[in-house]
């Protein structure tokens, strides 16, 4: 019953997988799942789920006299045990000061009742040195989750270049992309290096912020610590950093000749990386080709071979909730499950639809049941999204890394939006009344500026 996963209550926090913690006080203490889950009084309304499955384990403590003599022998090694997998699956939940201080709390009631009866032991020692134990992994996983900063610096975006101002051209000599890589398996195998780089990560409670922001919008209160979502930004915005670096690549491009073969590498780019796995960067790719200002580009398009590129939009077309894309993931994963190699196991979700996933499978279902039972099969289904991500997330990455290219990638300048337009009109003039107007506003804007 031990459902990997976070559940967040009203008030937005997030908390090791509720529905399989308080199943197991409730059973310590005797109860079935149906008492020890009821949510008929206010207490456990207001409570937030992670206070509410601490504060439980100390009422059970405090009735540590009451309880049979038979359940006292099991007692304090079922509530170390349950601390133990929490604090290892999950331990981000206890930055928390209130949480480290009822966790505290909890471990020094179970040493004082080891240590007025009979020691009971575990497996690996007593209950008092399983307790030492696990507070020092928990300090050590805390002390390494805690390097923002190199995380920051590690998935910082690449430098926004306003790029031309007006009838100024690159230089010929100007690196581009074809002149780091021309091999689009190597580039899609370049890419999907990256994306499980950043992906690894990401972390299931970091998931769980998604549900815990989502509540506390709802309820008009401040999200809370950025630090919590940071690395669901970070992922998100490399997706966003990837359309922009394609848009880039193909709109600086002064030959209408090289913007075609730009456009068809990045094609068959995007065909490599779906052959891959890797659903995000090629979402990422058809996402920057689709750009206003690469797709306005009819004279440049008109030479380009789209059979391939048609064939990619209809995997990633949203019609019925993008059918398509998800049979292709769910063909995916059933290649992965049942690989041999680390090739076949590579699965990289689309990453913003995999939110929205979660988004609604939180939105459209109600936590509790009409009796005032949490909704089992609500948190065992977001559980079990986010477990199977996380197993996604842990493939090693069979190919090659390639520095060089990787830095392009990762480093190269990207133009704003302002400065693709810039680029898209010099390369092909505007071709009706709405297209005038926009480049007669865009020129005023940046000359007025210059």
């Amino acid at each position: 019953t031990r459902a990997r996963g976070h559940v967040a209550s009203p008030q937005g926090h997030t908390a090791f997988s509720a529905v399989a913690l308080l199943s197991t006080v409730a059973r310590s203490w005797g109860l079935c799942p149906a008492q020890g889950l009821g949510c008929g009084s206010g207490m456990w309304e207001a409570c937030t789920i992670c206070h509410l499955v601490l504060c439980s384990a100390l009422w059970g403590l405090t009735l540590y006299p009451l309880l049979p003599q038979a359940k006292l022998k099991s007692f304090s090694a079922k509530i170390v045990q349950l601390l133990k997998e929490w604090t290892e699956a999950f331990p981000y939940d206890f930055q928390d000061e209130k949480a480290m201080a009822e966790l505290k709390a909890i471990t020094h009631r179970v040493t004082q009742c080891d240590e007025v009866s009979a020691p009971w032991a575990l497996e690996n020692g007593t209950v008092k040195k399983a307790i030492a134990q696990m507070t020092q992994s928990l300090l050590l996983s805390l002390a390494a989750r805690s390097q923002l900063q190199e995380l920051r610096e590690k998935l910082r975006p690449p430098a926004v270049d306003k790029g031309p101002i007006l009838k100024t051209k690159p230089p010929a000599a100007q690196k581009d992309i074809l002149g780091v890589c021309c091999d689009p398996l190597v580039l899609a195998q370049q890419l999907t290096h990256i994306e499980l780089d950043r992906v690894s990560s990401i972390y299931p409670e970091d998931l769980m912020q998604i549900v815990s922001h989502m509540d506390s919008l709802d309820n008009h209160r401040c999200r809370g610590d950025l630090t919590k979502t940071y690395s669901l930004e970070a992922y998100d915005n490399w997706f966003n950093c990837l359309s922009m670096l394609v848009a880039t690549e193909v709109c600086r491009v002064v030959k209408k000749k090289h913007r075609t073969r730009m456009l068809e590498f990045f094609i068959d780019v995007a065909r490599e990386c779906f052959n891959i796995g890797n659903f995000n960067s090629m979402m990422a790719i058809i996402s920057g080709m689709n750009l206003s200002p690469v797709a306005r580009l009819k004279k440049t398009w008109s030479k380009v071979k789209t059979a391939k590129f048609d064939v990619l939009e209809h995997h990633m077309d949203p019609s019925s909730n993008f059918c398509n894309y998800r049979t292709a993931l769910q063909g995916a994963t059933q290649r992965s499950q049942m690989a041999n190699s680390s090739r076949e196991k590579i699965v990289i979700p689309v990453f913003n639809l995999f939110v929205k996933d979660i988004y609604f499978l939180h939105k459209i279902h109600t936590n509790h049941l009409p009796n005032g039972h949490i909704n089992f099969k609500k948190f065992w289904e977001i559980s079990r999204q986010i477990h199977e991500f996380m197993t996604w997330t842990q493939v090693e990455c069979p190919f090659e890394k390639d520095k060089k290219i990787q830095s392009y990638l990762l480093t190269a300048p990207i133009y704003s939006e302002e400065a693709l337009f810039v680029a898209s009109f010099e390369s092909e003039g505007p071709e009706n009344h709405m297209e005038k107007d926009s480049w007669k506003t865009l020129r005023t804007t940046l000359l007025n500026r210059a």
